[in-house]
């Protein structure tokens, strides 16, 4: 089902969020991110360098909209509770979204945020997003947690999803398919021998897991091997030793995943141009949405916009 819509794309990293809505029919008309190389893949995939700094735009210089579609970072709103309504998020990158739908009044949006977002500052956080988001108009508002490894992708990856619509709609998020995962899907062939963990970082993490252990901490590296059924959670500082996620090599030290491996552990199709260093390649794909998941939801949203 494909629809004729405009969506602007907010906080857009490298646009997983926009890869299902545009398949779906959905034209981007605005697009902001302000980290130069997220731009960069942004621009080689996209051709278009989001604008920058969202806080530095005015709402009034945003086209018209159907849908808003954010992932925004999670951050305590110290004024909450003043009862200034939005106004007391000022600050923050939630009060960016929603000075832009008291504005623009779309019909529907989609944020993302992490799974922590609900129980964020005794849940003061998440209860001032859904009393804003309704005091601005939005009549139906659903939340839910969704696990990218019940989407088909091999890694476990829990993040929460809000979508709000003007109207009353029967809107129900789409259950997981539950489909079979294996890491040995997403992994490659003929590895070069950088991604191979030096002898001094294998014992040095090999000795920090025994101290975790001792101490009743479950911290430390995480071993895959292709007949995982997933992996941890790929975090945006895998550039730095890329421990949550190593793989298993008969007869050599572990590996770290390569950049093409991170594409597709977060489900960016195939010939998703990466024009940046492997660390900043690691950074990106840590910070994106798995984009099984966002599709998933794009497929029974539009059908209510």
């Amino acid at each position: 089902m494909k629809k004729d819509f405009k969506f602007i794309d907010l906080f857009a990293g490298i646009g997983g969020i926009r890869i299902p809505f545009e398949e779906l029919g959905g034209k981007c008309v605005f697009s902001s991110e302000w980290d130069k190389f997220a731009q960069a893949t942004y621009e080689a995939n996209y051709g278009e360098v989001p604008n920058g700094d969202i806080t530095q735009i005015h709402e009034k210089d945003i086209p018209k909209h159907d849908l808003l579609v954010a992932g925004f970072p999670c951050q305590a709103f110290s004024q909450a509770g003043l009862k200034k309504g939005f106004e007391d998020t000022r600050g923050t990158m939630f009060f960016e979204i929603a000075r832009i739908l008291d504005h623009h009044k779309p019909k529907a949006f989609l944020l993302e945020n992490v799974k922590g977002l609900r129980g964020h500052d005794k849940g003061k956080t998440f209860a001032t997003i859904v009393g804003i988001l309704n005091e601005l108009g939005y009549q139906t508002l659903e939340s839910k947690v969704l696990n990218a490894r019940d989407f088909g992708l091999p890694q476990n990856r829990e993040r929460i999803f809000i979508v709000g619509f003007l109207k009353h709609v029967n809107f129900q998020f789409p259950e997981p398919p539950m489909t079979q995962t294996r890491v040995g899907d997403i992994l490659d062939t003929n590895i070069p021998d950088k991604y191979t963990i030096s002898d001094k970082m294998w014992k040095s993490a090999q000795r920090r897991k025994a101290h975790y252990r001792e101490k009743g901490f479950g911290f430390g590296f995480s071993l895959f091997t292709k007949d995982s059924k997933y992996t941890s959670t790929m975090s945006a500082r895998y550039y730095k030793d890329g421990a949550e996620i190593w793989i298993d090599q008969k007869g050599k030290n572990p590996r770290k995943i390569t950049p093409n491996e991170a594409r597709k552990l977060q489900g960016f199709p195939d010939g998703f141009k990466i024009p940046v260093s492997d660390g900043q390649a690691y950074k990106q794909f840590g910070n994106a949405v798995p984009v099984s998941v966002i599709r998933a939801i794009a497929e029974r949203m539009i059908k209510h916009i």
